[in-house]
C-alpha cells in the first residue's frame, strides 16, 4: 500500500477502536499489515426491524482513497430495498458521487447504519424489495426481522400469524421469498431477450457486446425469433449484426 494511503487507513482504524460509543469495528482480513481488505461492523438502529443485529460490511480500499471511496458490501444477509438481497450491493451516494476526501471509513459505516433507518425504496438496489416496502409494509417489516433474527443475530425471533413458536415455518417463509426473488430475477433477464434465444444473443454478448444492444441489432435486421429456439445465423446476418455492433453503417 502506498505511504500516504496506508497512514491514512491505519489512523482511521485506530481511531474507530478508540471510540466505544458507536459501536462500530473495523479490522484487517487476514494479514493485519495488508490495510487494503478490511473488514467492519455496526448495529442494528434502534427502532427498526435490524435492531438488535449486528452487519457485516466487506471494505476494499481503492488505490487512490481517499480520493476514491472504499467499496463496500454487506456480508450479513439484510432485507432492505437499497441493499441487493443476494449480493450485498449497497445503493448510497456516500460511496459513489457524493462522496468526498474529507470523509473516513467511520463515516460510511455510519451513513450505512443511517441508510437501513431510512430506506429510499423510490432508488432501489433490489427492486423486489422495494415494492414489498411499497405496496406491503407490514409484510416488509416482518420479513426483515426474520433476516435480521436469521443472519444478524437478532434476539427476538419474530412471527408470522398463525405461526407463533414454529421456527420451521419462519425458515420454511424465508426459503420461500428467497426463491420468489430468484424467480422474479430470472424471469426479468429472460425478457430482456425479447423472445429470442438466450443462446443466439449469448454468442454476440461473449464478445463484449450487452444484451440489449445485441437484441437492438437483431430487431433491426428483422431476425427470426424462431419462437424462441436456437439456429444458427446466415453468415450474412452475422456479418450485418456485428457490424452494427460495431458501430459500422
Amino acid at each position: 500500500m502506498a505511504s500516504n494511503r496506508g497512514r491514512r487507513v491505519a489512523k482511521e482504524i485506530s481511531d474507530i477502536h478508540a471510540d466505544s460509543l458507536s459501536h462500530i469495528t473495523v479490522e484487517p482480513v487476514g494479514d493485519n499489515e495488508d490495510l487494503t481488505h478490511l473488514r467492519g461492523s455496526f448495529p442494528g438502529p434502534p427502532g427498526t426491524p435490524y435492531e438488535g443485529g449486528t452487519f457485516v460490511i466487506d471494505i476494499q480500499i481503492p488505490t487512490d482513497y481517499p480520493f476514491r471511496p472504499p467499496q463496500m458490501k454487506f456480508v450479513t444477509k439484510v432485507w432492505h430495498p437499497n441493499v441487493s438481497s443476494q449480493t450485498g450491493a449497497i445503493c448510497l451516494d456516500t460511496l459513489g458521487a457524493a462522496w468526498s476526501p474529507v470523509l473516513t471509513i467511520k463515516s460510511a459505516l455510519l451513513s450505512l447504519q443511517s441508510l437501513l433507518s431510512t430506506p429510499e425504496p423510490k432508488d432501489p438496489q433490489d427492486a423486489q424489495v422495494a415494492n414489498m416496502l411499497l405496496y406491503q409494509p407490514k409484510e416488509f417489516e416482518l420479513t426483515a426481522k426474520e433476516w435480521a433474527w436469521l443472519h444478524a443475530g437478532a434476539p427476538n425471533k419474530p412471527s408470522r400469524t398463525g405461526g407463533e413458536g414454529s421456527g420451521g415455518a419462519t425458515a420454511e417463509s424465508l426459503r420461500l421469498q428467497e426463491l420468489k426473488i430468484k424467480e422474479d430475477r430470472e424471469k426479468e433477464d429472460l425478457a430482456k431477450y425479447d423472445g429470442y434465444n438466450k443462446d443466439m444473443i449469448d454468442r454476440f454478448c461473449s464478445m463484449g457486446f450487452d444484451v440489449d444492444r445485441v437484441v437492438s441489432a437483431f430487431k433491426y435486421f428483422g431476425i427470426d425469433r424462431n419462437d424462441g429456439e436456437d439456429y444458427e445465423l446466415e453468415e450474412a446476418y452475422m456479418g450485418d449484426v456485428t457490424a452494427r455492433l460495431l458501430g459500422e453503417p
